[in-house]
């Protein structure tokens, strides 16, 4: 009998991936999303590409009674793979207090369900922001965790630490902490992918929003920092190959396999490129030319960062294999499809 798995923020970008990927897998999934950043269209896609319909909650996670009562309803859930959260650096500052809310009193009220169950299993969607800018490059999971630059950035430092803490009195809890670098890309059927609501605030839908005459231009945020162009640099991971790493750790701790009931791994593709070095790589791999220009620098931006990733490649056997112009290429064939679906 296939273990059942609760996805939250299941119809979102990552979350929506991970979903194909565990059901590719033979994992029963449940999806909970409240739909304030993503759209129940994703369900459709997801049933396209598996042939699967996995169950599906509308529910405010905030909601602690509606959060008791799902544990009730689905009394055998083994493990829970945790998106649901807000993620906008920008926002998160000017609305420190709904990131509070929406990205701790979530987790709290889930891991309050899970600790009463006699075994549970639990991975976290965390960050690479926790690092701040690393001292040392690339990044290891041994590198210190800095104060947060963000209300957003500090969510996943003290989401780690509620969860570590509950980990250590709830035996039967064990988790998994996923920092990620920079997820892009879509699902090579083009039936999933980024669909972010209003203005892009990640590098890659900004740039097909453009390339497809959606925005005039691309803002390149500086370009005189201390890198091989000027600009900043970044750890793109294929959207992909992220799901595979969520379902390979869910793997681990259902298997009894890992060394401490609280562990971390960072994900990345263990190299960085420059925003610039993406943009050649776009238009050369798309043959569409990106209309760009310098800006000022942004608050907040570090200058540079990408993982380390022996210790996943090594413990949990997995690396991205997905170069950079796949996941270009298929964001754009995803944004071309979404183009197409809006009339434009």
């Amino acid at each position: 009998m296939s273990s059942k798995i609760l996805v939250t923020g299941g119809l979102g970008f990552i979350g929506s991936h991970t979903v194909v990927a565990l059901q590719e897998k033979g994992f029963e999934v449940v999806i909970i999303d409240n739909l304030s950043n993503s759209s129940i269209d994703v369900l459709e896609g997801i049933v396209k590409i598996t042939q699967q319909r996995p169950a599906f909650e509308q529910i405010d996670l905030r909601e602690k009674e509606a959060v008791k009562k799902f544990f009730q309803k689905y009394t055998d859930i083994e493990g829970v793979v945790h998106f649901a959260a807000s993620k906008a650096v920008g926002e998160s500052v000017e609305n420190p207090l709904l990131y509070y809310e929406n990205n701790l009193s979530t987790l709290v009220y889930l891991l309050q369900e899970l600790q009463e169950k006699p075994s549970a299993n639990f991975i976290f969607s965390s960050s690479c922001t926790v690092y701040g800018q690393a001292d040392e490059l690339p990044i290891s999971e041994n590198a210190p965790v800095k104060k947060a630059e963000s209300p957003y950035g500090n969510t996943k430092q003290v989401g780690e630490e509620i969860i570590a803490d509950t980990c250590r009195m709830a035996s039967g809890l064990k988790a998994i902490s996923l920092r990620y670098f920079n997820p892009i890309g879509a699902h090579p059927s083009a039936e999933i992918g980024e669909l972010p609501i209003g203005t892009p605030q990640n590098l890659v839908p900004f740039i097909t929003q453009t390339a497809i005459g959606k925005r005039q231009e691309l803002s390149v945020f500086g370009n005189d920092y201390p890198t091989r162009d000027g600009t900043c640099i970044r750890d793109y991971i294929h959207v992909m190959d992220l799901a595979q790493a969520h379902v390979v750790a869910l793997q681990r701790l259902v298997e009894g396999k890992e060394k401490s009931n609280f562990e971390v791994f960072n994900l990345g593709t263990g190299h960085g490129n420059t925003v610039l070095e993406v943009i050649n790589t776009f238009e050369e791999s798309t043959g569409t030319k990106l209309p760009y220009k310098i800006a000022g620098r942004r608050e907040g931006d570090v200058i540079a960062a990408f993982a380390d990733t022996e210790k996943a490649n090594k413990i949990l056997g997995w690396e991205a294999n997905r170069s950079l112009a796949d996941a270009l290429e298929s964001a754009w064939k995803w944004q071309k499809k979404v183009s197409e679906a809006e009339g434009n």
